[in-house]
C-alpha cells in the first residue's frame, strides 16, 4: 500500500467520494472546520450511548434470535429415565452372555414396549421384552439387544450376539442434570437452543426485546419506488435499504417514509413516532448544505453533528430525540443522503448499536485478510470503505476487488448489489496496489 507522505494526496481519482446528504460532503470549513473523529471514536460515543432493552419474558415460540437475560437452567435431568437407545430387546446380559451366530440363544418375549411406555414389566431369567427407542428400560434388565442381532421374534427370540454390559442404554442424567446451566445469559438464540430449552422443562425464557426502529428518509426530490420521477426527482432506495439492514439485525423496522425539506415536517414526524419506536435512523440532510433539515432540527436539542475521517460517509450525527416529563430520550441516528454512504455508516454505526440494544456484546462482524486483485486509491486522511467483490480460493484466502469501476463513491446504489464484501484501507494509506493485504468484512 502507499502511505500518505507528508503533504498527504488530496485527488480522488476513481475511487473518489461524492457528496453526501444533499449534495454535500460535510467537508467542514478548510482549515478551519470543525474537528473530525475517527470511526472508531464515532463507534465507542455511541456504544456507550445506548444500553440493553429492558428484557421481556416471552413463550419459547416467540424467542428466536433473541437474546438470553438471564441463564437457563435445566428443571429436570435429560434423560429423565434410562431409555433404550436402539429398537432391539430389553434383558439380562447374563441370559445372553453365550450367545453367538452359530448358536444362538433362545429367549421368551414376555413384554412389547414402544416409546411413551409407562410399563415396567418384571423379568425372569430366561425373559426379554421387545422394545422401541426412547422406550423406557425395564428395571429387571441391564442391556439392549440390537433387533439386527436377532431374529426379531415376538413370541420367542433368538439372541444371536452375545450383548455388553449396559449396552445401548441411556442413562438418566447422562446429558445434562436438573440444576445444571445449559444456556448462558447473553447467547443469542437460534433452534438448537430453543429445543435444548423445551428439553429441560422450560416453556418461557428471559430475553431482550427485538428493538423497533424508524426509519425516515429526507428529501424533496424522494419518491416511493416504482413511481414516475420529474426533473429532478429520485427514488427513495434509502428507507428501503435501511428498513431491510434493521431486519436483517434482529431489530423491527417501522417505516416512516420520507419527509420533505421541510424543518417542521421533520419535527412532527419525530414527535409523533417517539413514544413507539426505541430508535430512529433518518438519511440525508446532516451537512452544511442549505436544505439540511436534519441538522437544522437536532442540533439545536444537543444532537452531536459532524466529520467522520471515513469514504464515504463522512458527516454524521447522533444523540437522543427528548423524552417527555425528562424521560430518557430516543436514540437517533442521523446517516448521510447517499446510498452507499448509508449502507456503510449502518454497518459501522448503527448495526452495532441495535444488536448492543439487543443484549449481543459481539457487536461487529468477522474481519477476514483479503489480498487486492486490482489497485484503487483512497483519500488522504479518511479510512475508506470500499465495496467489493471478494472471492474465496481453494486454500481459504480470498481476492477482492471493487464491486464498481468507481470506486467507493456515495452515490452508487446499482453497484452496490453486487458486493458481498467491504474491504477497510487505513487512513494513513493513498493507494492499494495489487498484492495488498486489506482487511475485508463479509456481509450478507
Amino acid at each position: 500500500m502507499t502511505q500518505r507522505d507528508g503533504h498527504g494526496e488530496h485527488g480522488h481519482g476513481p475511487g473518489g467520494e461524492s457528496h453526501d446528504g444533499h449534495g454535500h460532503d460535510g467537508h467542514g470549513h478548510g482549515q478551519h472546520g470543525p474537528a473530525t473523529i475517527s470511526v472508531a471514536e464515532h463507534r465507542a460515543r455511541i456504544l456507550a450511548a445506548v444500553s440493553s432493552l429492558p428484557a421481556r419474558t416471552v413463550p419459547l415460540a416467540l424467542a428466536q434470535g433473541r437474546v438470553l437475560a438471564a441463564d437457563v437452567v435445566a428443571r429436570v435431568d435429560v434423560p429423565g429415565f434410562e431409555n433404550s437407545a436402539m429398537d432391539g430387546y430389553a434383558l439380562r446380559q447374563a441370559d445372553a452372555a453365550a450367545a453367538t451366530p452359530d448358536a444362538p440363544v433362545t429367549l421368551q418375549v414376555v413384554a412389547d414396549l414402544p416409546a411413551g411406555s409407562a410399563e415396567d414389566p418384571p423379568l425372569a431369567v430366561g425373559d426379554a421384552a421387545r422394545i422401541m427407542t426412547g422406550a423406557p428400560v425395564p428395571h429387571d434388565a441391564d442391556c439392549i439387544v440390537p433387533v439386527e442381532d436377532t431374529d426379531g421374534g415376538t413370541v420367542t427370540v433368538l439372541i444371536r450376539r452375545a450383548p455388553e454390559p449396559a449396552a445401548h442404554i441411556r442413562h438418566a442424567g447422562s446429558d445434562v442434570r436438573a440444576g445444571e446451566t445449559v444456556l448462558p445469559a447473553g447467547r443469542m438464540l437460534g433452534a438448537r437452543d430453543l429445543a435444548a430449552a423445551s428439553a429441560v422443562g422450560v416453556r418461557e425464557l428471559l430475553v431482550h426485546p427485538a428493538p423497533r426502529v424508524g426509519v425516515l428518509s429526507t428529501g424533496t426530490e424522494l419518491r416511493p419506488a416504482g413511481e414516475p420521477l420529474a426533473r429532478g426527482q429520485i427514488h427513495d432506495s434509502n428507507s428501503i435499504l435501511l428498513a431491510a439492514a434493521v431486519a436483517e439485525c434482529g431489530g423491527i423496522p417501522v417505516q416512516l417514509g420520507s419527509v420533505p425539506d421541510d424543518e417542521d415536517a421533520l419535527r412532527a414526524t419525530l414527535e409523533k413516532h417517539a413514544g413507539s419506536v426505541d430508535a430512529f435512523v433518518t438519511s440525508g440532510g446532516v451537512s452544511v448544505g442549505a436544505y439540511d433539515v436534519v441538522k437544522a432540527v437536532l442540533a439545536p436539542l444537543g444532537v452531536w453533528f459532524g466529520p467522520v475521517r471515513m469514504q464515504p460517509g463522512k458527516p454524521q450525527g447522533f444523540g437522543d430525540w427528548p423524552g417527555r416529563d425528562r424521560n430518557a430520550g430516543t436514540p437517533i441516528f442521523a446517516l448521510p443522503g447517499n446510498p452507499v454512504s448509508v449502507f456503510i455508516s449502518f454497518e459501522e454505526f448503527v448495526r452495532p448499536a441495535l444488536l448492543a440494544m439487543q443484549g449481543r456484546t459481539d457487536v461487529q462482524r468477522e474481519v477476514v485478510r483479503g489480498v487486492a486483485s486490482e489497485q484503487w486509491r483512497s483519500p488522504a486522511g479518511r479510512a475508506q470503505y470500499m465495496p467489493v467483490v471478494a472471492e474465496r480460493h481453494s486454500d481459504g484466502t480470498f481476492a477482492v476487488r471493487p464491486a464498481s469501476g468507481g470506486g467507493s463513491g456515495s452515490y452508487l446504489v446499482a453497484s452496490l448489489a453486487g458486493a458481498n464484501a467491504v474491504a477497510a484501507v487505513p487512513e494513513d494509506v493513498t493507494m492499494v496496489q495489487a498484492g495488498d493485504l486489506v482487511d475485508v468484512t463479509l456481509v450478507p
